[in-house]
């Protein structure tokens, strides 16, 4: 009897382990359909989004402009052959080689530097602050900050305000003799200035009319003009503005309305030698010594070279580095940031170790610091490449049309190419292909690291 009553029990042990088994599954489908509902809007969105424009986008690069006939490999094919695509190319990598670097290094150089500050936050969110700002508005604040005008133009205000200091501009950049002048141009090696027909005397004044000069451009300071009076064994004379407003006035004399040009440089010339030299007073006139009897005058070049305009900052030679300069105005400040969260997690200790072993502090930053913001530096880095890959905005913004040919890359090429009177969506769609390809290695990159660290 005790046999036959362990049997059944026998029997029963499988049957629930089944039941169990089958519950399981039952609750691990439950939980898949749920995520999978969780899940199906975000990947409606993703294959509507991103799936489904990056398939057609390659299946209409196979198509002509009106996209009825097949191409095949013909818009890759105009890529390598049509200059301005090759121009986005090379200015692309360019972007690709000095914007991510730049901005990663001067945010390497912010973190650490801010740290031994005590105003290091402020500072820190001065740099950031660019990063509040969208990129059509930086855009336009650096259209005007690289404006050739030095008067609207910061960055040519502080270069021409640099390039005065040590070479200060012409007064009379368009001063010139008037007719029936005393003056003729000089030739040789004083082209651009002027000098007298005749040699001068002593005692007998010398009179200097110049026209051209409007009267709001004198230099300050500048008063009516005077004739100059004669000195024994000196040579005087008068440098002025031979012009009335209103008109009347003698030509070639000095009337009562007319201005002196205060600090023109008059040279006394011997032989194709400066014997004497002289600055005009504010009324126009000066003196020279008894050197300068038998000498002709000269007004040198140097009163009437053309005010330094400063450097063209968005002509074809520096539109892209001027972009590019913009665009590390706004993100180094993102790098530094990122930076400056790895540098507090950096254990203090190991700093403190290298320092007690004899390592100055460039040493203790080239092989402490670095090295342990290795990772990090590389985030950052493939970050902003992946960023400028697809850069448009600024350039557009930036870049005036008449050099938008010179400071071209992929993304704004694809615009242009796409977009238009003379739109071609197939080479677009070629390009925007081509844009893809460049930046899968990058993001296959970024995932391939991210799933290492998520191993550790």
């Amino acid at each position: 009897m005790a046999a036959k009553a362990t049997t059944p029990a026998k029997a029963g042990a499988p049957s629930g382990a089944a039941a169990a088994t089958a519950g399981r599954s039952a609750e691990t489908r439950r939980r898949r359909l749920v995520a999978a509902a969780f899940l199906l809007p975000a990947l409606v969105l993703l294959g509507a989004l991103v799936v489904h424009p990056i398939g057609y986008s390659l299946y209409r690069s196979f198509f002509d402009r009106t996209g009825d006939t097949f191409v095949g490999g013909g818009n890759y094919g105009e890529i390598l052959h049509d200059d301005s695509i090759r121009t986005a190319l090379k200015n692309t990598a360019l972007w690709v080689v000095l914007a991510p670097t730049t901005a990663t290094a001067l945010g390497l150089i912010f973190a650490v530097l801010t740290e031994r500050v005590r105003w290091g936050t402020a500072f820190k969110l001065l740099v950031f602050m660019p990063m509040a700002i969208s990129m059509l508005a930086a855009g336009i604040i650096f259209r005007l900050v690289y404006d050739h005008d030095p008067d609207r133009g910061v960055a040519n205000a502080v270069w021409v305000g640099v390039h005065d200091t040590f070479a200060e501009s012409s007064a009379f950049p368009k001063a010139r003799p008037g007719r029936d002048s005393p003056l003729v141009p000089a030739a040789g090696a004083d082209a651009g200035g002027y000098t007298t027909r005749d040699p001068v005397r002593a005692g007998v004044p010398v009179l200097l009319p110049l026209v051209g000069v409007a009267p709001e451009d004198l230099p300050s300071g500048t008063r009516t003009a005077r004739a100059a009076p004669a000195e024994p064994g000196k040579v005087t004379g008068t440098a002025w503005q031979d012009f009335t407003r209103g008109g009347g006035g003698r030509t070639n004399a000095v009337d009562p309305s007319e201005s002196g040009l205060a600090g023109i440089r008059v040279e006394a010339v011997k032989d194709g030698r400066v014997v004497d030299s002289a600055t005009a007073r504010a009324d126009g006139t000066f003196t020279l010594s008894a050197k300068a009897d038998g000498a002709r005058l000269r007004l040198p070049a140097s009163n009437f070279r053309e005010a330094y305009a400063g450097v063209e900052w968005l002509g074809p030679t520096l539109v892209t580095p001027a972009v590019i300069g913009a665009y590390v105005w706004m993100w180094a400040g993102f790098a530094m940031v990122l930076i400056g969260a790895g540098l507090a997690a950096v254990p203090r200790e190991l700093l403190e170790a290298a320092r007690v072993d004899g390592a100055n502090e460039w040493q203790v930053f080239r092989r402490v610091t670095v090295p342990l913001l290795a990772p990090l530096l590389v985030v950052v880095l493939v970050t902003l490449v992946i960023n400028v890959m697809k850069i448009f905005d600024l350039v557009f913004v930036i870049a005036p049309g008449s050099v938008q040919d010179d400071a071209n890359v992929l993304a704004l090429q694809l615009y242009r190419t796409s977009f238009g009177t003379d739109a071609d969506p197939g080479l677009g769609s070629a390009i925007a292909v081509l844009l893809l390809v460049l930046v899968l290695p990058v993001m296959l990159y970024n995932i391939r690291r991210l799933r290492k660290e998520g191993a550790r």
